[in-house]
């Protein structure tokens, strides 16, 4: 039987990240990027990360940063998994000897086939490939959805992001079946903080998703 990881991003405060806990969450998300609404500090994130259980993965989010920023990171939150969403190269993403995700920009104009298998083998390294609404050079966590239909299978791991919600997370895995969905705008009542109604329903919705896959013929 399939079922579909699920990451919660932004997370800033002590009583969401307990909630995403409680819910059964895969990972949880950290964003160290100043310009984003949802961005803690790196002490935060290791007081956020030091509230984890085992087995809920812990997520330090970048976006062209230095490398000794990513490594001061490291250090102070041993996050589990990186997650680079910038124009990072394959060899700075793989030079910290941590397991990253590399996100792919599917805004602005649709990216094609072959450019999204050009990413994966480009990419080859990653852990998997996190799929994100926004143009390339733009920043995710903006509520906004990209075109999910035929996508092609790629050689990494698909991570679905954009403008999921409670409302549309179903559709989006029924047409792309990734291994994991991401979630941020979409579980709050503003940016950075999350609503717990939301959060919930969106595990609900991911969970009735995989049990109707689970169901077809295969």
């Amino acid at each position: 039987m399939s079922r579909t990881r699920i990451k919660f991003c932004g997370l800033r405060r002590p009583r969401d990240v307990a909630a995403a806990v409680e819910l059964g969450v895969d990972a949880v998300g950290l964003i160290l990027v100043p310009a984003s609404p949802r961005h803690v500090s790196v002490e935060q994130a290791a007081k956020l990360r030091a509230g984890l259980p085992p087995f809920v993965s812990s997520v330090a989010l970048f976006r062209d940063p230095d490398a000794a920023f990513v490594q001061d990171a490291i250090d102070a939150i041993r996050p589990d998994l990186l997650q680079f969403h910038g124009s990072e190269a394959p060899d700075f993403c793989a030079s910290f000897g941590v397991p990253f995700l590399k996100a792919v920009a599917m805004g602005g104009e649709r990216r094609s086939t072959t450019g999204l298998r050009a990413e994966a083998r480009r990419y080859a390294a990653a852990s998997g490939l996190l799929l994100d609404s926004h143009a390339p050079g733009g920043m995710g966590g903006r509520g906004q959805v990209f075109v999910w239909d035929n996508l092609p299978k790629v050689s990494r791991p698909l991570v679905l992001a954009g403008g999921l919600n409670p409302g549309n997370v179903a559709r989006g895995i029924t047409a792309v079946r990734p291994f994991a969905v991401d979630v941020s705008s979409g579980i709050e009542q503003i940016p950075g903080v999350k609503d717990a109604d939301k959060m919930r329903a969106f595990v609900a919705a991911v969970r009735r998703a995989d049990a109707k896959l689970n169901r077809e013929p295969r």
